[in-house]
């Protein structure tokens, strides 16, 4: 169970407020797939990361009773001084994982050979994101959030983490945000639509993606 309790985020840009959620109660329906769908600049990916727990809201809370993944392939919770190593160690510590399995299960996966041992801050962009996905899918969490990355690295190692995705959907959830409705379609059977603050849920995706469609012709 995910309830979002009086939730409410703001964000100051360009001199202006930006209502992401205003004052939203709402519980999470408990269906395989969610998507979570609103146009550019509504606030999808920082709802994704409140709900992670790596972001904390202006007002409200979120109450859960089960184990919540970080956004499929943000690295941002990583300290750039430790190795690759250290911090799966770390995170090992933090969900409860045997420190040496993960560890041994994120080097084979990740494939970073001897860049699994130097600070994280030297790596690219793509390296933090195989750690980071590497990470998630040795944690088995019991709800997934996805913020469009479902695979990262050449076409084999996508092909690997999808793999490793769709093994690891077979005993827990999902909530995707993505702007491709054909990977929604993949994975997701319900959505919510998030649009000036406020979320409404559709049992069906596509009675979803036609609302969007709607907001989409109107005014921001």
């Amino acid at each position: 169970m995910i309830r979002l309790e009086r939730l409410s985020k703001t964000f100051r840009r360009d001199g202006a407020d930006r209502v992401i959620l205003r004052d939203v109660t709402f519980t999470l329906p408990d269906t395989p797939g969610l998507a979570l769908i609103g146009r550019n600049g509504a606030g999808k990916s920082t709802l994704l990361r409140l709900i992670a727990g790596t972001l904390a809201p202006d007002a409200g809370r979120i109450v859960s009773d089960e184990a919540i993944s970080w956004p499929m392939g943000f690295s941002g919770g990583f300290h750039p001084a430790l190795t690759g190593a250290q911090n799966t160690r770390f995170v090992a510590r933090i969900y409860g994982r045997d420190p040496g399995d993960l560890t041994r299960f994120v080097a084979d996966f990740a494939e970073l050979g001897a860049a699994f041992h130097r600070p994280v801050e030297t790596y690219s962009s793509g390296m933090k994101a195989r750690l980071a996905f590497a990470a998630s899918i040795g944690v088995s969490f019991k709800r997934y959030l996805v913020d469009e990355v479902i695979g990262v690295g050449d076409a084999a190692f996508r092909a690997k983490c999808r793999i490793a995705f769709h093994n690891q959907l077979q005993d827990a959830r999902l909530i995707m945000v993505s702007h491709n409705p054909d990977t929604l379609r993949a994975f997701c059977q319900s959505a919510l639509v998030l649009e000036r603050g406020q979320l409404t849920y559709h049992p069906e995706l596509e009675t979803a993606l036609a609302a969007h469609a709607r907001h989409l012709a109107e005014p921001a």
